[in-house]
C-alpha cells in the first residue's frame, strides 16, 4: 500500500493523479529486474530508466541541474551537465558495481538510433545506490539486454515501486526499500505546472525514521534489523531524479534539485557519512531547444526562452520537498520480507505496523 492508501498525508500540496513522477507530461519509466541464483549465489537487482520527453532525448533536450548532499556515491555524465545545463540522454538508475555496464549500452543504443552517429557524441546520466547485502554485487549480473528491456518498457501511467529495477535489493531505514515515486500539483494561480519524483532509496536508520513528523522508528525497534549481524545501520545511498514541466532555467533547476535535501531531512535521513545522495532535476517547459545532434549546421544562433519568475518559485521548491518525503514513505511501504541464505533478513514494513506506531506518537488521521 502506498501512505495515502493508509491515510497518511504528508505536507499541504496536492498530488497528481498518479502521483507519481509520471504525471509530467512525456517522462516515462522502465524495469528490469533480476531475480534468480547464479553460480549458488543470490541475485537480486536490475535498472531503472527514466525517459524527459516523449521522444529521443538529443532531439529534445531539456534544462537541468544536480545537487549533491554527501558524494559517498558515484554517476556519470553530470559535469555535462554542470557545464552546459542541459539533459540529453535517458537517465538509469542501478547498483554500485554497474554503473559502468549502463552506461556503456546506453552509449550502444543511442548510436543504433542514429542516421549519422559521425556528428554525436553522448555522455549518459547513471546514478547508482548499493545493493550488497540481498545482491551478489560483485558478479556484476546487470547486462546489456536489461538496459534494452528497461528502455524498452519505458512508459507513462502508474509507477511500479518497492523491489523493482535498480531498487530491487535496497534497504532504507533497516527496512526493505526500493523505488518510490510521487508528485504535486501547483494550483492554476502558482501556475499550474507539476513536480514529480522518483527515488532510489537505500539510506537512514530505523530510529531515525520520521513519517509526517512523528519519530515512528522509535517505536518500530523491536523489528529485527539486517544489520543485526553485519554492516552498519545507515549505510547506503539515495538518488533522486525530480521532473517539472515549469519553464526553468538550469541554474533553477539546481535550486529545485536541492530541496531534495528537505524531504530526506523530514524522513529522518542525509545525515550519514558513508551514503551517496545524488539529486538531479530537470524541466520540460521550455519546448524549444536545439536539438544536441552536435555538428548540425542548420542550428540557429539564438532560442527564445521562459523562466518561472524568482518571486514564485518558491511553490515548485515546496512541491519537491513533499513529493520527496513522500516518495521515499511510498518506497518503504511498497517493501516486501527479502532473505538470503547467508542469513540477511530484510523486513518490509506493513501498513499496519506503521499506523500503530504513528498513533502510538500521538497521530491522528484527521488531523
Amino acid at each position: 500500500m502506498r501512505a495515502r492508501q493508509l491515510g497518511i498525508t504528508l505536507g499541504l500540496g496536492t498530488p497528481g493523479e498518479l502521483n507519481a513522477i509520471t504525471d509530467v507530461p512525456g517522462v516515462r519509466v522502465g524495469h528490469s529486474t533480476l531475480k534468480t541464483r547464479v553460480d549458488g549465489k543470490q541475485v537480486r537487482t536490475g535498472v531503472t530508466l527514466i525517459q524527459p520527453r516523449a521522444g529521443e532525448a538529443r532531439h529534445q533536450p531539456c534544462f537541468a541541474g544536480y545537487h549533491v548532499l554527501n558524494g559517498n556515491g558515484d554517476a556519470t555524465g553530470l559535469e555535462w551537465i554542470s557545464e552546459a545545463g542541459l539533459l540529453t540522454t535517458p537517465m538509469a538508475i542501478t547498483n554500485t558495481h554497474s554503473i559502468g555496464i549502463v552506461r556503456d549500452t546506453l552509449i550502444a543504443l543511442e548510436r543504433e538510433r542514429l542516421a549519422d552517429p559521425a556528428v554525436y557524441w553522448c555522455m549518459p546520466v547513471v546514478m547508482e545506490t548499493y545493493d550488497g547485502l540481498l545482491n551478489d554485487i560483485w558478479g556484476q549480473h546487470v547486462q546489456p539486454e536489461h538496459v534494452r528491456q528497461a528502455l524498452d518498457q519505458a512508459e507513462t501511467g502508474p509507477v511500479q515501486e518497492g523491489a523493482v529495477g535498480g531498487g530491487t535489493g535496497m534497504i532504507c531505514h533497516e527496512f526493505k526499500g526500493g523505488i518510490g515515486t510521487a508528485s504535486r500539483r501547483l494550483s492554476a494561480e502558482q501556475g499550474g505546472w507539476t513536480v514529480g519524483v522518483l527515488v532510489q532509496a537505500n539510506h537512514g536508520k530505523r530510529q531515525e525514521l520520521r513519517v509526517d513528523g512523528y519519530p515512528v522508528g522509535r517505536h518500530l525497534m523491536d523489528i529485527p534489523s539486517p544489520f543485526a549481524e553485519r554492516g552498519t545501520p545507515g549505510m547506503g545511498s539515495i538518488v533522486v531524479i525530480i521532473a517539472t514541466d515549469a519553464p526553468l532555467l538550469p541554474h533553477q533547476c539546481k535550486r529545485l534539485a536541492q530541496r531534495a535535501s528537505i524531504g530526506i531531512g523530514r524522513t529522518g535521513g542525509g545525515t550519514e557519512d558513508s551514503s551517496g545522495d545524488l539529486f538531479l532535476a530537470f524541466a520540460t517547459g521550455n519546448h524549444d531547444l536545439p536539438p544536441a545532434d552536435y555538428g548540425r549546421k542548420d542550428l540557429p544562433l539564438s532560442t527564445p526562452l521562459r523562466m518561472v519568475n524568482n518571486d514564485h518559485i518558491s511553490p515548485l521548491f515546496s512541491a519537491a520537498a513533499e513529493a520527496v518525503e513522500e516518495a521515499i514513505i511510498n518506497a518503504i511501504l511498497a517493501g516486501e520480507d527479502m532473505s538470503t541464505e547467508e542469513g540477511v533478513k530484510v523486513p518490509g514494513l506493513a501498513g499496519e505496523s506503521l499506523l500503530q506506531a504513528l498513533h502510538r506518537c500521538g497521530w491522528s488521521m484527521s488531523r
